[in-house]
């Protein structure tokens, strides 16, 4: 597999197991006593941790990360301005120890744009193997083009998604509510029964060669045409099968019985959703614009240029989690992460190194525990509850593991 190489290197890949360990400290409890496993700590996100690795490794379902694009511009909270070859010396160790942290059916999702994106695929591959790269979400994140954008308007970001191991597929991913525009596909022009229904198609490509003439039987429509599936594709059914689902009234043959033929599926006999796609919408999961006007609805003034939408994080952790799961974010920004994951009955450890831990982060959660609606309160029904506790990184060292 090929790997990416850069100046100092071995010293990142050396840096998660000889960081220093320390112990967290903790500072105050905020909400619910009982709350204790959602946390939030201010320090810098590699000590931190290394500090968790001893109660949570290989505990938490879903990691969701936001680091610095690398943009080569100066911010209020983080200058973003490192030489290619150190963001990647600072990405490779915190990457490797949130690979200790995750579950066996855990997955990461990680934020970023073009200017590091093709590189950090690589550096994850390494990290997390090839074969568990699951997907690269593009997330439209503006819906007017940019006036200022060179040659092109930026209108995406990426998020790429990796899993720990093949169990994610097995158990880690869940489908997501279908869309009021895809409910609306469900119709029941013939006044069936059994409810609403759609057709699906019921040929498909043939690529497997023992199905080919098996599965390429006529089929007399009720208008008495005969028709058999395109060169190169096959009834989804054998025979025997698509017979009885004949008489059953699953198959649709078309208003006049002249078309080919469809499986009717019944509302109440779907699956209850759907699988999420690659391509996430503006109109789907909002934008940069509603993140900031959620941050100053709930902050007032802010200066952080682009937090995440509540409804792109509550779309991520409906896919990869569920209530009671355990999600981390070590780069938490203004505390998106962590409020979604509170109104969502998901325990949480939220890392942020700057004095907006305090400034933000603490506040925000707080007004969650108050019940705010503003985000996806409203979607989840949420209205107040729970709490978290908030620790800093102990000065004192439990270890030094550098010898």
């Amino acid at each position: 597999m090929p790997f990416i190489d850069w100046e100092n290197k071995d010293q990142a890949k050396a840096a998660a197991h000889s960081a220093p360990t320390h112990s967290l400290k903790q500072e105050a409890v905020y909400g619910d006593n009982d709350s204790v496993e959602n946390l939030l700590i201010q320090g810098d996100n590699l000590l931190a941790l290394k500090a968790l690795l001893p109660a949570y490794a290989g505990r938490v379902k879903c990691i969701v990360i936001d680091p610095p694009y690398n943009t080569q511009l100066a911010f209020e909270h983080y200058d973003d301005r490192l030489e290619h070859s150190q963001w990647l010396s600072m990405m490779y160790p915190r990457l490797a120890l949130l690979r200790e942290l995750l579950a066996d059916d855990g997955s990461i999702w990680v934020a970023i744009d073009d200017r590091e994106a093709h590189y950090l695929k690589v550096l994850m591959d390494e990290i997390f193997g090839r074969s568990n790269f699951i997907a690269n979400v593009v997330w439209e994140k503006v819906y007017t083009p940019k006036s200022n954008g060179r040659a092109l308007s930026g209108d995406h970001d990426h998020l790429l998604v990796f899993a720990k191991s093949p169990a994610w597929l097995e158990l880690g991913w869940n489908l997501i509510p279908r869309s009021a525009e895809q409910q609306k596909r469900f119709k029941n022009p013939d006044d069936d029964p059994d409810g609403p229904w759609r057709t699906y198609p019921l040929d498909v490509r043939t690529e497997d060669s023992a199905r080919r003439e098996k599965y390429r039987y006529e089929v007399t429509l009720p208008s008495g045409r005969i028709v058999r599936p395109a060169q190169g594709r096959h009834w989804a059914l054998p025979k025997e099968e698509f017979d009885k689902a004949r008489v059953k009234g699953e198959i649709y043959f078309g208003k006049d019985g002249n078309a080919m033929p469809t499986r009717k599926v019944h509302l109440k006999n779907a699956r209850q959703g759907v699988i999420a796609r690659t391509w996430w919408t503006y109109k789907e999961v909002t934008g940069n614009q509603d993140a900031k006007r959620e941050l100053l609805a709930l902050l007032g003034a802010t200066d952080f240029i682009t937090p995440k939408p509540e409804r792109l994080i509550q779309q991520i952790l409906t896919i990869a989690s569920r209530p009671g799961d355990l999600v981390l974010d070590s780069f938490l920004g203004s505390g998106t992460t962590a409020a979604v994951a509170h109104k969502m009955q998901r325990r949480y450890i939220g890392i942020e190194i700057g004095d907006h831990a305090r400034s933000h982060c603490i506040p925000r959660l707080q007004k969650v525990i108050d019940g705010e609606q503003g985000g996806i309160s409203e979607a989840v029904g949420w209205r107040g509850g729970g709490g978290f506790r908030f620790f800093t990184l102990d000065a004192q060292q439990i270890s030094d593991s550098s010898g």
